[in-house]
């Protein structure tokens, strides 16, 4: 109770002689402090709302018009051309002593100059936004640069020249444009003819061409109706009716994991790690606060989107019967920790000062060392933000709505973030191929009881101090996390650092008061409902097969001495493997991001066109020359970056389609074209995960500080889900995820001997096609090296023919 005793300010008694008030001066110090901090972070929010909200302008550029319009005045020169004498004359009649003609005429030189520097930075604003809308520059050959282009990016960084804060492009960024509904239905159709035979794509035809004359102009006025109302006529209702309004499970299904270094190690001191990793993060959220951190550049020129990070910390999903609800606080002051089945909170602060990581890990480990056992039905509490929504929604309402429940339920969901500390070990074995498998599992869905899939995210540290991220994905995209991932771990190994025995710097305070248990009353009702949650998220997790895998053959720059895009490269590599598995090509979805428009999230890359297909098929006849396979795949890399371009410059498909598609439900307007559009499965659903977009230290002198990025689950149940991080100039990293429950996927196999060396019945897998070869030499199968000229693969690639069964 001792806890309980230091949070409560003061106390009284009451007896015959009076009431005896006993104040607590250590509480009411911290209460002072707290406050004092809470007043400090207003003002630099109203402060940074001020200089946001004059950017590119600043204090100083005023100061600069106002002295120049006195400087004139004095020199008698009106460069107002009267306006200043109409303010006068406008100014009301006042009886102070400070109302004399020469106070009259400064304060009208005052006001004209404000307005004249009110309308600069309109101007100039509006300026910005003009020349950030224009996409030219992307849809140019490297090195091919236009004088028109050269212009605009100099236009561009005299506009932007001034050091921004995190936020100060927002009102500059223009808004993603409504593409035309017949330019969008001809890329639609464009899109699925490598899919469809000439029966079921003249029907296609005849459904798209009845959508485009009859339904689609109605559906297409209301759409550009919200994109001129609205900041953005898709992300509200992408958050909404994909994210917020899905029933289903978080794990496995919504959730997405990020791994930790994986080649090197700090320290395998748990709560040291934590200590660091933890410290840097509220590091990040007070930057993040005070708008210190420098925007994303695409190019070092053209900003991106910043809104997302908004909802970075203290923000929790809350569970609704019909749909969610994501629930962001302005701050918070402590954590929520889960070890062995039981709860904790731990400040992150004393008074208004942040713990060190010194301090941190002493908490960390006090936790570590706690012996108390779980209380009943605590153990397992987590499971339920695992299992269906609708049900934790109903068990919330329940039984955590009151009492001591809803307190302790209060001081997750209003954490900062949530921590989970791991009695297993793992981490990356380069010997050990099934190491890293195990790894991105235990990061994806753990035990379904030990994370608290609602969060925004939360730290996983295991007993040996290897870490990880599981990211709830209603709030933000994965380049967000990774961003705050990126300056954690650099933080972390450049900055904190560690002593010799591997604990962090300094020398902790064994004064602070110990991480307080959170307190339940779980009656047997409750634990049902945990129960059958739990095995709902089992089920899922069982299910899922995850290969991750190292690819150390080559990387980016073997792949940019080619002369090819590394994404469209490894995008191509994708479909050759899925075909090989499969025999057949399938509906593929690649996520590319918005960012440059304002609120911008993701757009959909049909990375499965008709070149990439007609380059797979000549791979697989296996009759073509090497000239003309490489021609086939040039073509095939040219369209799949035209293609992406197309999305990122808000030209894609599905968003536009799924806008219309919400528009019908909301008007009552059946469409059978849309109806089967949004039916399609993503059978092969991938991701490039970002990198280095923070330069916290140079990977050239640092080539072994690489994250192994993170992965998903499959996206369809008979489908694939792949992520990959093109790691370095040498290295690429595959995340691949199926379900044992399909008998359509395998994800680990190597196609070239098939299931078991005889031939291959049925799927075989494609983990391997990506990463098969000799793994003494680190050459690779046929099917990498046929993709490069000979002169431009090292000696020791030498293919070899394939097996009896051959490749798929």
């Amino acid at each position: 109770m001792a806890e309980a005793h230091q949070a409560v300010a003061f106390q009284f008694t009451v007896t015959p002689d009076g009431v005896d008030f006993r104040l607590s001066r250590e509480a009411l110090k911290h209460i002072y402090l707290s406050g004092i901090n809470s007043w400090k972070k207003r003002l630099i929010r109203i402060k940074n709302g001020i200089l946001r909200g004059v950017y590119p302008g600043s204090p100083t550029s005023w100061l600069v018009v106002v002295m120049a319009t006195v400087g004139s005045s004095y020199c008698k020169v009106d460069i107002s051309m009267g306006l200043v004498c109409c303010i006068q004359r406008c100014l009301p009649e006042g009886c102070g002593p400070y109302q004399t003609p020469q106070t009259r005429a400064l304060l009208s030189m005052a006001i004209f100059s404000t307005g004249v520097w009110m309308m600069g930075i309109f101007f100039f604003r509006q300026t910005l936004k003009l020349l950030l809308s224009y996409h030219g520059w992307m849809f140019e050959m490297h090195g091919q640069t236009s004088h028109f282009t050269k212009v605009w990016a100099i236009c561009v960084r005299l506009l932007s020249s001034r050091r921004p804060m995190l936020y100060s492009f927002q009102t500059s960024l223009p808004k993603l444009p409504v593409p035309s509904v017949p330019a969008t239905v001809q890329r639609y159709l464009e899109s699925v003819r490598p899919l469809l035979d000439d029966e079921k794509y003249y029907r296609m035809e005849v459904l798209a061409k009845e959508f485009q004359d009859k339904t689609a102009p109605r559906l297409q006025k209301y759409l550009v109706l919200k994109s001129w109302w609205a900041t953005n006529y898709v992300s509200d209702w992408w958050e909404e009716y994909v994210y917020l309004r899905s029933r289903a499970p978080l794990v496995v299904n919504s959730n997405y994991y990020v791994m930790d270094l994986v080649l090197i190690k700090n320290t395998n001191i748990q709560a040291a790690r934590l200590g660091n990793v933890v410290h840097a993060m509220i590091m990040y959220r007070r930057k993040l606060d005070r708008e210190e951190i420098k925007p994303v550049m695409a190019l070092g020129i053209v900003p991106m989107c910043s809104y997302q990070m908004e909802r970075m910390f203290n923000t929790t999903r809350i569970p609704g019967k019909e749909t969610d609800l994501l629930q962001h606080l302005s701050d918070s002051r402590h954590v929520a920790v889960y070890h062995k089945g039981r709860f904790f909170k731990l400040w992150l602060y004393e008074g208004s000062q942040l713990l060190k990581p010194c301090d941190l890990e002493l908490q960390f480990q006090r936790i570590l060392d706690d012996p108390s056992p779980p209380q009943p039905g605590e153990e397992k509490l987590a499971a339920l933000t695992a299992g269906g929504r609708l049900e934790w929604a109903q068990a919330r309402q329940a039984f955590f709505s009151s009492g001591k429940n809803k307190a302790a339920l209060d001081a997750i969901e209003r954490a900062a973030f949530f921590v989970a500390l791991d009695e297993e070990s793992h981490h990356y074995d380069p010997e050990d191929e099934a190491s890293l498998s195990l790894y991105g599992k235990a990061l994806l869905h753990g035990n379904c009881y030990n994370r608290w899939f609602d969060k925004s995210f939360t730290v996983i540290a295991f007993k040996n101090g290897q870490l990880g991220l599981n990211t709830e994905h209603a709030w933000a995209d994965a380049p967000i996390i990774g961003h705050l991932w990126e300056f954690v771990l650099g933080t972390e190994t450049f900055h904190l650092g560690y002593t010799e025995t591997g604990h962090c710097q300094g020398k902790a305070n064994p004064a602070l008061a110990a991480p307080q248990r959170l307190q339940w009353d779980i009656p047997e009702q409750c634990r049902a409902v945990i129960e059958s949650s739990c095995q709902v998220a089992m089920a899922l997790a069982d299910d899922v097969e995850l290969y991750c895998f190292q690819f150390l053959p080559f990387g980016k720059g073997l792949i940019k001495k080619c002369r090819t895009s590394p994404d469209a490269f490894v995008q191509i590599a994708l479909q050759l493997a899925h075909f090989r598995d499969r025999g057949k090509f399938c509906l593929t979805y690649e996520a590319s991001m918005t960012r440059m428009f304002r609120e911008g999230r993701t757009e959909t890359v049909r990375s499965c066109t008709s070149e990439s297909t007609a380059f797979v098929q000549a791979m697989a006849e296996g009759s073509h020359m090497k000239a003309d396979l490489r021609d086939l795949f040039r073509k095939a890399s040219k369209k799949h970056q035209n293609m992406y371009r197309l999305a990122m410059t808000g030209a894609g498909i599905d968003r536009h389609l799924f806008c219309l598609y919400v528009v019908s439900k909301y008007l009552g307007v059946s469409s059978p074209f849309l109806a089967e559009v949004l039916s399609e499965p993503w059978r092969l659903s991938t991701s490039q995960i970002a990198q280095f977009q923070i330069r916290m230290f140079d990977p050239d002198k640092y080539p072994k500080h690489l994250g192994a990025g993170g992965g998903f689950g499959p996206v369809a149940d008979d489908g694939y889900g792949v992520s990959y991080m093109i790691a370095g100039e040498n290295t690429i990293f595959f995340h691949i995820s199926s379900k044992f429950s399909s008998s359509e996927t395998v994800s680990l196999s190597c196609p070239c001997s098939g299931r078991g060396g005889g031939a291959p019945r049925g799927p075989v897998g494609w983990g391997r096609t990506l990463g098969c070869g000799d793994r003494e030499t680190g050459a690779p199968c046929q099917g990498w090296s046929e993709l490069l000229a000979p002169a431009e693969r090292p000696a020791l690639w030498k293919p070899h023919p394939p097996s009896s069964a051959g490749h798929r």
